[in-house]
């Protein structure tokens, strides 16, 4: 039971990566998904009692909570999709105020490198069989979106390690 509480973010957040890129979309139900599954599967983890009380678990969204207001004036201003707002805000409650750093960081840091590398490979033309992949053909257009739940998900990956979580269930 353990080792699927553990698992079920990382193969969360995965998940919105792939759906990311393959479709440039989130699903909100995966952001639900995250946002229901924080409190109980805390307890699952063996957090000592005084780290999971109220006060402990409201901090967590409200670090999501503030998150959300950030990515959402980043998609006001057209600067992400708002799946993406979504996505970030539900891993938020998962890594609580200390890890986020890290993970806006990390974030940041390999949707640059994403966004580059898409932005490079554009210069190019596509190859035949590359042109039967409409996944392919939509990240290669001109003024095409980048799939930035691709660098959300592999940072929470990264992070995932640092959360209260995580290392509670290491304890046990």
């Amino acid at each position: 039971m353990l080792s699927f509480a553990l698992g079920s973010f990382p193969l969360l957040m995965i998940f919105a990566a792939c759906m990311d890129l393959l479709t440039m979309r989130i699903s909100n139900k995966i952001s639900i998904a995250l946002l229901l599954a924080f409190a109980p599967l805390a307890a699952l983890s063996g957090l000592p009692f005084w780290t999971l009380d109220l006060h402990s678990i409201g901090m967590h969204y409200a670090c999501g909570l503030c998150l959300l207001l950030f990515t959402f004036a980043l998609y006001a201003f057209g600067k992400i999709g708002g799946g993406d707002a979504k996505l970030a805000a539900a891993s938020a409650v998962w890594m609580g105020w200390g890890p986020v750093i890290d993970y806006l960081l990390i974030a940041s840091l390999l949707g640059g490198a994403l966004a580059l590398l898409i932005l490079f490979g554009r210069t190019f033309a596509l190859p035949l069989f590359m042109l039967k992949q409409p996944w392919i053909v939509n990240l290669h257009k001109p003024k095409g979106r980048i799939p930035y739940g691709v660098a959300l998900g592999l940072a929470a990956v990264i992070v995932y390690p640092q959360t209260a979580i995580w290392i509670a269930a290491q304890g046990m």
